[in-house]
């Protein structure tokens, strides 16, 4: 009977192991698996905060540029309609918002939407290759993912056509201009709408509302 027992447990002892192998081979597929997942969701991440980022850039860069040119009405036409700024700077800030997420621009990875909007398209790749390394043969496949920002203006700009003077029906003989007095002050720039609000620009202290109020960022979908 003692004998008979021993052969039983022996008998068991390899099905035993069988048993635990199948479980931690179980878990290992999970885990690399999960480690997969973690890296794609990872890279989207990644994506999403460079493409904003240039996107915020291209922003920045438009108010920036828009004072530089504030008392000339005539050129605000670019600002409005969101296009002055340079995209290579604003791909920089993607390529490093991309780097704090361990990720990196991949080839071609920046550039402008093709589709008439004012933004971006990012395409990043992650630095940890899939697997990390874990499962064999992953070692060189990193995970991608792309994302669309776009920045829409929200100001328009109506300038006031100048009043007819009705007692100069008929013409008269030209007049000489005299010169501007440099002490007389300009008058305010008038026409400009952001949203539902309307500003005027003090040519004694011009400034742009806030930088929110002039555009928006948005990932696109």
């Amino acid at each position: 009977m003692i004998g008979g027992r021993g052969g039983d447990s022996g008998q068991a002892f390899p099905a035993y192991i069988a048993v635990i192998a199948g479980v931690l081979f179980l878990a290992f597929v999970y885990f690399a698996v999960g480690q997969a997942a973690a890296t794609r969701n990872g890279a989207q991440t990644a994506a999403d905060a460079a493409a904003l980022a240039a996107a915020q850039n291209a922003r920045d860069q438009l108010r920036d540029r828009w004072l530089e040119v504030l008392l000339v009405p005539d050129q605000w036409g670019p600002f409005l309609r969101g296009e002055e700024y340079s995209v290579g700077l604003a791909c920089e800030r993607a390529a490093s918002f991309a780097a704090r997420n361990e990720a990196k621009l991949a080839s071609g990875g920046c550039e402008p939407l093709a589709s008439g909007s004012q933004g971006f398209r990012v395409t990043v790749s992650t630095t940890e290759a899939v697997g990390r390394s874990i499962v064999p043969g992953t070692e060189s496949r990193h995970a991608v993912a792309s994302a669309e920002a776009v920045v829409e203006p929200l100001c328009t700009f109506d300038p006031l056509e100048p009043t007819a003077d009705p007692s100069s029906e008929t013409p008269s003989a030209p007049t000489e201009t005299p010169p501007p007095d440099d002490d007389e002050e300009g008058e305010p720039i008038v026409g400009l709408t952001c949203g539902d609000k309307e500003w005027k620009v003090d040519p004694e202290a011009p400034m742009l509302p806030d930088v929110s109020d002039l555009f928006t960022v948005r990932l696109y979908n």
